[in-house]
Parts: C-alpha cells; sequence; structure tokens
C-alpha cells in the first residue's frame, strides 16, 4: 500500500472522511438516598458541584486525596463550580464527608462485576455499535481505524509524580471546544443536536481528524489514526530508518564528539559531553520546562549539578559518575557510570564555581544540540540515538543469548532476556504489580504439583522396567515405551512453568512494552521468530501484530538492523 502514488512534500492525504468524537456521557445525578455529609449534617448539593464531589469521592481510597497540593487544587476549582450559598457554608474541605457516595461508587463497581452473560453481551454490542460507526474513517482510498475516537471524560487531574497541578479539575469537553479537521469534498461530521463545533478545517498537511484544548496545561489533544494504519505505519516505518543510517555513520560522529572534549570552545566541549551520555546511556534529549507548570523532571541537556557526583575512584573502578534524577514522567534514573579520564576532567570543569542548582550544562539546550545533529545527519536527532542503541542493543543480546538447541519457552525466555537488556538501557521501569507474590505463589504451588507428578511418573517408568525385564514380551516393552514418553512431557511441562517463573522474576521492576512498541525495530523481532520457527504471537499480542503488520510482511529471516 505505500507504494501508492506519491504525494508533494508535506501533503498527508487527498480526501479524509469521518464522523467526529464521541463525547463523554452526560453526568447522572446520584438517587435521593445517597447522601454528603458537611460537618456532621446532611447537605444537598446543586448538580454542578455534586458531579465534581464525585470525581474526588471516586478516589477516596487513592493516596492522591491525601496528599496536600491535591486537597488544595481540588478545593479551589471545586468552590468555583458551587452556587454562592454552598461557597459560604463549605469552606473546610477536611469538614466534607464524601464516604457515604464513596461506598456507592464500590457497590456499583462489584454490581457491574456481578453482570449476567446477557448483560454483559448488551454492553459489549453498544462498544461494538460505537467503533463501527465512530471508529473508522476514510483517508484517501483507505478505510483506516481510529486510535482514541471517544473524549476523556471530566475528572480530577493526577498528573505523573509530584505535579503542581494534580487535584485541578478536567472540564468536560464541549463540541464548541472542538476543531473538526476533514477534506472540503467529504461529508462533515454533524455536531450534536442543539450544538456547533469551534471549527470546521481542511487541512491536509496534518494527520489529525479532531482536536481541542486542554484546561489543565493548555495543551492541544488530537483524535489520530491507529497504529496500524498506512500513514502510522509509514512513520514508524521511517523512523526506523532513519535509525539504521545512524548505524552507518555513527562511528564518524563517535570519533568526533570524542575530538570536540578537548575543544577551544566550552559550548562544543558540553555538546561533546551530553552527546556522550545521550549516545552511551540511551538518557533523552531533556527540554527546557515552565516552573510550576509541571513535576521538576530533567533529561540530559537540563541535567542540574546536584543531578551528579564524580567520583574519582569508586567500588575499584575508575572516574565514576554518579547520577540521581528524575526523568520523564517522573520516573528516577539511578546509575553509577565508569566515563573516559577525558569526559571527567570535564565534568569538573562544568561544575567548578556552581551551585547545586545551576545547570550543568550552562551553554546548551535541545535546539542547540538538535542543530547540530542535523548537521551531522539528515533527520537525526538525540531521539534517534535511543531508537538506534535500543535495537543495535536487541540484536546483538538476540545473537548473544539464544541457543540453537533449547526448546521453544528457552528460547523465549532468552528472548524476554534481550528485551530487558533494553529495557534497563532505557531505565524503563515499573512498579512491581500489586498481585505479584500471590501469582508467584500461585505459580510456584503449579510447580510443585508438577514435580509431584513427575516423581510418580518416574517410579511407575521405573517398576515398568523391572516388569518387562522378567516378562519380555511386547506388550510390557510398550508400557515401558508410554511411560517413557509420559516422564519427558512432564518433564517439559515442569521446564516451562520454572522458565516462566524466572521470566517472572526477573521482570518484576522492568517494563517491556515501551521499548518493545517505540523503540526496537520490530523487523528484528520477525527476522529471530523466523529463524527459529517460532510463533510471532509469542512475541507480539494480537494489537501489536497489528501495528507491526508492515514487518511481519516485509522481513525475511535474515535481516539485519
Amino acid at each position: 500500500r505505500w507504494e501508492e502514488e506519491r504525494y508533494p512534500e508535506g501533503i498527508k492525504w487527498k480526501f479524509l472522511e469521518h464522523k467526529g468524537p464521541v463525547f463523554a456521557p452526560p453526568y447522572e445525578p446520584l438517587p435521593e438516598n445517597v447522601k454528603f455529609y458537611y460537618d456532621g449534617k446532611v447537605m444537598k448539593l446543586s448538580t454542578k458541584a455534586e458531579e465534581v464531589a464525585t470525581f474526588f469521592a471516586k478516589m477516596l481510597d487513592h493516596e492522591y486525596t491525601t496528599k496536600e497540593i491535591f486537597r488544595k487544587n481540588f478545593f479551589k476549582d471545586w468552590r468555583k463550580e458551587m452556587t454562592s450559598e454552598e461557597k459560604s457554608t463549605i469552606t473546610n474541605l477536611s469538614k466534607c464527608d464524601f464516604t457515604h457516595m464513596s461506598q456507592y461508587f464500590k457497590a456499583q463497581t462489584e454490581a457491574r462485576k456481578q453482570m449476567s452473560k446477557e448483560e454483559k453481551q448488551k454492553i459489549k454490542e453498544e462498544n461494538e455499535r460505537l467503533l463501527k460507526e465512530y471508529g473508522y474513517c476514510v483517508m484517501d482510498n483507505h478505510k483506516e481505524r481510529i486510535a482514541n475516537f471517544k473524549i476523556e471524560p471530566p475528572g480530577l487531574f493526577r498528573g505523573r509524580g509530584n505535579h503542581p497541578k494534580m487535584g485541578m479539575l478536567k472540564r468536560r469537553i464541549m463540541p464548541e471546544d472542538i476543531i473538526i479537521n476533514c477534506s472540503k469534498d467529504s461529508k462533515i461530521p454533524a455536531p450534536p443536536p442543539g450544538h456547533k463545533w469551534k471549527e470546521v478545517r481542511h487541512d491536509n498537511k496534518v494527520t489529525w481528524l479532531v482536536s481541542w484544548t486542554e484546561n489543565i496545561q493548555g495543551s492541544i489533544k488530537y483524535i489520530m489514526l491507529n497504529p496500524s494504519s498506512r500513514i502510522k505505519g509509514e512513520k514508524d516505518w521511517q523512523k526506523y530508518e532513519t535509525a539504521r543510517r545512524l548505524k552507518k555513520c555513527v562511528d564518524k560522529i563517535r570519533n568526533q564528539y570524542r575530538e570536540d572534549w578537548k575543544s577551544k570552545e566550552m559550548k562544543v566541549r558540553q555538546r561533546a559531553v551530553a552527546l556522550y551520555f545521550i549516545d552511551k546511556l540511551a538518557l533523552r534529549a531533556g527540554n527546557e520546562k515552565e516552573e510550576g507548570e509541571t513535576a521538576d523532571t530533567v533529561g540530559c541537556c537540563s541535567l542540574r549539578v546536584e543531578h551528579i557526583k564524580l567520583h574519582p575512584e569508586l567500588d575499584g573502578q575508575e572516574y565514576v559518575v554518579e547520577f540521581d534524577f528524575l526523568g520523564k514522567d517522573s520516573i528516577r534514573y539511578y546509575n553509577k557510570v565508569p566515563v573516559e579520564k577525558r569526559v571527567f576532567k570535564n565534568l569538573q570543569l562544568f561544575m567548578e564555581n556552581k551551585q547545586p542548582e545551576d545547570d550543568l550544562f550552562d551553554r546548551l539546550n535541545t535546539s542547540i544540540l538538535n542543530k547540530h545533529l542535523q548537521d551531522l545527519m539528515e533527520g537525526l536527532t538525540a531521539k534517534v540515538f535511543r531508537t538506534y542503541n535500543a535495537s543495535i542493543t536487541l540484536q546483538q543480546q538476540l545473537k548473544e543469548l539464544t541457543n540453537p538447541d533449547d526448546n521453544i519457552p528457552a528460547k523465549i525466555l532468552s528472548y524476554n532476556r534481550a528485551n530487558r537488556a533494553v529495557a534497563i538501557l532505557c531505565n524503563h521501569q515499573r512498579a512491581p504489580p500489586k498481585t505479584f507474590e500471590k501469582s508467584m505463589m500461585n505459580l510456584q504451588s503449579k510447580i510443585d504439583a508438577k514435580k509431584e507428578q513427575l516423581a510418580d511418573a518416574r517410579r511407575e517408568l521405573k517398576s515398568a522396567k523391572a516388569d518387562a525385564k522378567v516378562r519380555r514380551d511386547e506388550k510390557s516393552k510398550k508400557t515401558v515405551e508410554s511411560k517413557k514418553k509420559a516422564v519427558q512431557r512432564i518433564e517439559e511441562q515442569l521446564m516451562k512453568l520454572e522458565v516462566q517463573a524466572t521470566d517472572r522474576e526477573e521482570n518484576k521492576q522492568i517494563a517491556l512494552g515501551t521499548s518493545k512498541l517505540n523503540y526496537l525495530d520490530p523487523r528484528i523481532s520477525v527476522a529471530w521468530c523466523k529463524k527459529w520457527g517460532i510463533p510471532i504471537e509469542k512475541i507480539y499480542n494480537k494489537t501489536q501484530r497489528e501495528k507491526f503488520a508492515w514487518a511481519i510482511d516485509m522481513a525475511e529471516e535474515d535481516y539485519e538492523f
């Protein structure tokens, strides 16, 4: 499908038609018997105030609602929705009692779990109807799936990490907030009765269908096509092709930045050390951020002096840099890395006469860095290094770890270990799943039961062998064979369970999904599967197979990144 006619630079489509977004269902007021209490007394809230109160009630068990900043932001925004009488009565959040509301919502959640098959089927059918009607668009000659055609319902903003805006009210998005993008000659989607769109435009230089501005950060949100669509797949493919181009010139670039460590210009030295970190440690570039608008997180260019410690010697290694900072989504990056002497000396120089809160690379920002990278190779940005290093690591690790004689479960364990090496490089962490201990115990008891089963099977085999020695007839010989097969089968099952346990344990705090979806050229995995005869669904689930359909078609077993 990509071999179809190419459009002039920047033109993304000629025809685009869709049905517009699906809005969040309207608020349903609470039943009369569900009460809100203020200072111990029942108080009936106006609809607007009640709706916002329910957002808080639904989160009552969450630690967010105990955080000072969350409570402060929530109370301020809630008061804006109150009538003047409510405002004068409700002056203290601590006197508000949401427990009755909270219990009502918990009971509702329970009831949903207890629904009959028919009720669940009804909901499923309704969702499928919505998907059929609103979940597809026509772009040029193709019917394409839309990713997120439902607009987020209102609620309380959470943010990641210690976000200064947590608890603020994410307001309901109305048709009047919505910009529709489609082609002039298409059937333009109709707004809900009694409403109108903010704007309808026909911009074929962008790929989004619908956009609006959210009220917390003032950022623009979009409805886009599904990752399996032609336009997204093509973009994905280009991303990996750019990373493969970097592979061809990465040695030249590395030699260059090493030379630059000796530059007479401070600006060039800082750029060269930052690039070394981005290349060696797969750090993100690190854009400047507005203070107070977001959580205080940094990347490479925005590192401050307080984020690194220099150790001329540590744990028997020379020139060690100890990193400790919060990166994207407030995930902590902690790493002790031995670096080259020149880098170490340069860092000492960059830190001279600075306060802890001063920038480490004070002559550098992401635009200076990316401008320089663009000069080294067309389309090169800091992000390309992350993609390149992730993919090349997967390829090398798969070569090293795959044992040709292993069975399929053991090979998949090797694959997951290679994927883990990448996730560690990219610092993709997760909190151990809440159910981790429980599922590990379940697995362990399965293993124990399997071991007993194996012991029994081995005993049976032994007595069958003894029996055959005495009898020496065909029948007892056959019994020995079948008992042998049983032992082998159970051994394989046991091994599979043990591999699973190892895999789960090693994966406790590592998130594999991020790199699998965003940083690893899928052709590496497809080629590996084809080479070792491993079904692709053992590596990619249905959604991932849809997203990477282009790679599954394209890659043969000898593919080299």
